[in-house]
């Protein structure tokens, strides 16, 4: 199924399923990030034909005359388009696309496309973080067969993967800053292009993130971060809001959940947040461990490393980003507008996780393509029980220059059963996120969540 994965690593095929696994790398392997890897573990050196540059520090210092607060302007403005892959033409690049990717061609032949641009390693981290991920690369480790870890703080806690999990958790704690505040649209177009927006606040405390954390702390307190989030429009939704503490050991204590319902004007625990579950207002289109490409607890899937894999993903969708668009030139029928998005070669890492024999979930089969210098999950392939693709996820990312950090400013879920998508992250039309805002645990209550529904 899987076409032509170049696998950099054979001997890494490994599945998690003993009770604990060892996950240091020894003292010599360390030292390779920074020299020939990159801080975060990404290989340095660009690729046989020069399609991918090498790494040389991603963006340190935003454009000129951009301020906090600004939509971040596009760093390559003078970038030209190289080529495009359209329905007539994807055979020739199989090698360099996803089976997901490959359908969304069939689906949609004579409107889906990416544009693509020349490669630009961007992706960056504060100097703090990249100290962190070689002291992790020495002591962190997976707990209860690969379901938590520990010994592990702010960095990259395995920048030197041998297990598909090891890299899973690398994507849910990659860095985006230590307190993050955001706006941001959710739309599901009918099949005719028509929909609503659903207006959302997001207020994210990373507790594994902060500079004055400690690995024993974290392991003790055992939350990684805590997420509040409330529903801002429409009217009729607006006030419903949920809170997440989430847990370092999900065996130990799992993850915490509550929800405030308008309705009821009572917060509930919610132990059904997780897994499954549907996501918030997204009409059936999405699950909740689908938002942010993946999060919880892996326990469900079985990880398996395949490797590495040349990948034409979407990177620096500074267009997609821009406050001189609007939603509407965005939001079209069947998917978003092609010609506002960006694709690039980059490496990604490739890791199949398959649901466990006494587990349920309606994704029987994912398959996620992470990016070499961030840990973002760049792509994922959803497969139904029957083993036939279900939904495509696609995160397209930017550089927040602030941060800095690499994350996506628009995650797009497509349903090929229903033929529509789901767009997750729009903000165009919003205030711009806020990194950095003084938050403390008070307001990550469920107390606190009833006073954010009422407001």
């Amino acid at each position: 199924m899987m076409k032509k994965i170049n696998l950099v690593f054979a001997a890494l095929t490994l599945t998690i399923g003993a009770s604990h696994i060892q996950a240091k790398v020894s003292e010599e392997e360390a030292a390779k990030l920074g020299n020939e890897l990159t801080p975060l573990g990404g290989d340095k050196s660009g690729n046989a034909d020069g399609s991918i540059p090498p790494w040389t520090g991603g963006i340190t210092s935003p454009p000129g005359g951009y301020q906090p607060g600004d939509n971040h302007p596009n760093p390559y403005p003078d970038d030209k388009l190289l080529f495009e892959i359209t329905g007539a033409n994807y055979k020739e690049y199989t090698d360099f696309l996803s089976d997901g990717q490959q359908v969304l061609f069939e689906t949609y032949p004579d409107t889906y496309k990416l544009p693509i641009y020349p490669s630009r390693r961007s992706a960056s981290s504060p100097q703090f973080v990249y100290d962190a991920t070689k002291k992790n690369a020495l002591s962190a480790e997976l707990v209860q067969g690969g379901n938590g870890i520990k010994n592990a703080v702010i960095g990259i806690p395995f920048p030197i993967p041998t297990s598909g999990v090891e890299v899973i958790w690398n994507h849910i704690l990659r860095y985006r800053g230590e307190t993050i505040k955001r706006f941001a649209g959710q739309a599901s177009p009918t099949a005719s292009g028509d929909y609503n927006i659903i207006g959302f606040e997001d207020v994210l405390l990373v507790k594994y993130s902060a500079k004055e954390a400690t690995a024993d702390q974290l392991f003790e307190e055992n939350i990684l971060m805590k997420f509040k989030q409330k529903i801002t429009s429409p009217a009729r939704l607006a006030g419903t809001a949920l809170l997440v503490h989430e847990t370092m050991d999900q065996v130990r204590d799992p993850r915490q959940a509550w929800t405030y319902n308008t309705g009821q004007r009572r917060v509930r625990r919610a132990p059904n947040i997780a897994y499954d579950a549907p996501g918030t207002a997204a009409d059936g289109l999405r699950t909740t461990d689908d938002f942010d490409m993946f999060n919880g607890a892996p326990d469900r899937y079985n990880w398996e490393l395949k490797g590495k894999k040349e990948m034409y993903v979407a990177y620096n969708n500074y267009q997609l980003h821009s406050s001189s668009v609007k939603y509407a030139d965005i939001l079209k029928p069947r998917h978003i507008n092609p010609d506002l998005t960006r694709f690039e070669k980059h490496r990604v890492w490739v890791v199949e996780a398959t649901l466990k024999d006494e587990f349920r979930h309606i994704y029987h089969k994912r398959i996620f393509y992470i990016d070499e210098d961030s840990w973002q999950v760049q792509l994922a392939d959803m497969y139904d029980s029957r083993n036939e693709i279900y939904r495509v996820a696609i995160a397209y990312g930017i550089n927040y220059y602030e941060v800095p950090a690499q994350w996506s400013t628009l995650d797009v879920l497509h349903d090929l059963n229903s033929r529509r998508y789901l767009a997750l992250g729009l903000d165009n039309q919003e205030n711009m996120y806020q990194f950095g805002i003084e938050l403390d645990d008070r307001e990550f209550t469920p107390q606190a969540l009833r006073r954010e529904g009422k407001r």
